[in-house]
This record gives structure tokens, sequence and C-alpha cells, in this order.
């Protein structure tokens, strides 16, 4: 049995169908800033991740009568439709690509004064390094590990709900979420003392 809010979108989107433009502003309020987020991680990129918002919104519309309850949510058909933009905007770059080092810098500085008036600047500016850290880390993922882990871990999808995002088994994003994790964990694993500056030996012998 359908949640409400599943059953709130089916409602919305038999009323877009009907040409409701009401509907379709309600629609996209309660689903633009998921696909956004999903979108900035899958590309690292702001204006890429507008770029998915706007193309899978009028998508939409247009393909909306492809929607088929039996076979998924309208939000799992709205990120599936997000999902396909992001494959061929990341097939056109050649490459995945990262923000800015200009806005890098702007967010940490916004990211260390959002915090409580309890942690220090230094603790804000450690934590918004770490963020970043995660975020180049995901970035650096294959596309579908990447895509379990924007769905699972960053937006809060169960596996069911991941699973007809991605069109897949569940099965399958249990495994590429566990994959993905394992990934995440070695390139967020600190880099031995020895590796992360020269012995003194070493650095009197130049």
């Amino acid at each position: 049995m359908p949640d409400k809010a599943e059953s709130r979108d089916e409602d919305l989107l038999r009323r877009m169908k009907a040409g409701d433009d009401d509907a379709f502003r309600s629609f996209y309020l309660r689903h633009q800033h998921p696909i956004y987020r999903f979108a900035l991680h899958m590309t690292g990129r702001p204006e890429s991740a507008e770029e998915v918002v706007q193309e899978a919104f009028m998508t939409l519309i247009r393909e909306s009568a492809k929607f088929d309850p039996a076979r998924g949510t309208p939000q799992a058909f709205l990120f599936g439709i997000a999902r396909n933009h992001v494959r061929r905007l990341m097939e056109s770059d050649g490459r995945f690509v990262t923000l800015a080092d200009d806005e890098l810098q702007d967010r940490a500085g916004h990211a260390s004064l959002s915090y409580g008036l309890g942690e220090s600047l230094s603790d804000g500016l450690a934590r918004a390094e770490m963020i970043d850290r995660v975020r180049r880390a995901v970035l650096a993922l294959p596309a579908h590990y990447r895509e379990a882990v924007s769905l699972c871990d960053l937006q809060g999808f169960d596996y069911a709900a991941a699973a007809k995002a991605l069109d897949c088994p569940i099965g399958t994003v249990r495994s590429r979420l566990a994959r993905a994790r394992e990934m995440l964990v070695a390139k967020l694993r600190p880099a031995p003392a020895s590796l992360k500056r020269p012995s003194t030996a070493a650095s009197g012998a130049r």
C-alpha cells in the first residue's frame, strides 16, 4: 500500500497530465532539491546540477504519460529521468568535474561560520575540510557506485526506493553500496606518517 507521500505524488502527476500548472508547481517544489543534490553529488558542478534539474522536469512534462505505478513511485520515475540526464552530461564532458577552488573556499568559509556557538573557527574549518574530502572521494567513485552512495547514504533512500530509481534489483544496490563504502573508507583513511613527509635523514641528504 502506497504511503501518503506516494499517493500525493501520484495525484499531482495525474493532475499534471491534465495540464494543471499548480500541480506541476507543487511537484517541482517537493522534488527540486533532492534532484539537485543528487546531480551535484554525481557531477560536482552546480551549473550542471541546475541543468539536470531543468532537463529532468521538462522531460517529466513531456513524458508523464510513461509513468507506470506498477513499476515504481513518481519519485523513482523522476530520479530515473535525472539519472539519464546526468549520465549523458558526464559522457559529453568526457570526465568528472569538481567545484572551482574559489567556490570551495567560499563554501568552506560559510560552513565554518554556520556551526554552533560552542564550536571554534578551527573546528569549523576542520569539519569543512572533512566534508570537502568526503565530497571529493564520492566524486572519484565510478558512476554506478556513486549513484548508490548518493541515493542511500546522502539522500536517505531505502534499498527498495534506490532500486526503483536505478532500475536494478535490490541486491545490486546492496552490493554496490557495500563496495562503494569500502572504497570510500580506503580513500579517506589517513596516510601513514612516513608517507606524509620525508624522513629527517632523507631531508639532510639533499
